[in-house]
């Protein structure tokens, strides 16, 4: 009775807060291509933080990341969540947030699931990924970010492209662009010599050289 109830709420507050239009697809930002600043909003403690900077670091070195704990769990998760969503905001130069944790039970990621929680995603003036849980989970949170990531390493990837991935497209495009213009002078100096094969600047020429002997 106690789990039916508590699922009856939740699906009360989903309501409410779709009809506000939190969760419309229409206010959710792309996000952004190049990012230089990274805040995550998680457990210091947690092996979340750790997933997420290790994926970070092998695909792009050298990013700036910030932490900003917070407890995800129990009485005082909502309220730390959304200060800290607020928080990352106010310091501002990051380009975006991930804000999640690790796996759990339904109850350990219930603090996602408030209305507390979900306002400051909403109130997010940097586009946010929530990764909250594994896969299978799913919360408030992920409907009201701009970006759903099924896992924190997962959001991680979304965060940055791989390095080592522009710099093979950087050279794809480098070589094509040079063999654009080898074929580019080649063209040219085929239609030259085509020019200078007609009778016309034959002509030219000739005058030219008599005007010359006179």
């Amino acid at each position: 009775a106690g789990v039916g109830a508590q699922q009856q709420a939740l699906e009360a507050l989903k309501r409410k807060l779709q009809k506000e239009g939190l969760f419309d697809e229409e206010r959710k930002r792309p996000l952004p291509a190049f990012p230089t600043a990274v805040g995550v909003l998680t457990s210091a403690s947690g092996a979340a933080f750790r997933d997420i900077l290790n994926v970070l670091a092998r695909r792009f070195a050298g990013l700036r990341v910030v932490l900003r704990p917070a407890v995800v769990q129990g009485d005082g998760a909502p309220s730390s969540i959304a200060g800290g969503v607020a928080d990352l905001n106010a310091l501002g130069g990051l380009d975006v947030l991930i804000v999640g944790r690790g796996g759990g039970a339904a109850e350990d990621l219930a603090a996602f699931n408030t209305e507390v929680v979900v306002r400051a995603v909403a109130a997010s003036e940097v586009p946010v990924i929530s990764a909250v849980g594994h896969e299978i989970d799913f919360t408030l949170t992920d409907l009201v970010a701009d970006v759903r990531a099924p896992t924190p390493s997962a959001a991680a990837e979304l965060v940055v492209r791989d390095a080592a991935d522009l710099r093979s497209r950087v050279r794809d495009l480098h070589r094509r662009v040079l063999d654009s213009m080898d074929r580019l002078i080649a063209e040219n100096d085929e239609l030259l010599e085509g020019y200078g094969e007609r009778y016309g600047l034959r002509r030219v020429e000739d005058l030219i050289v008599q005007h010359v002997q006179t």
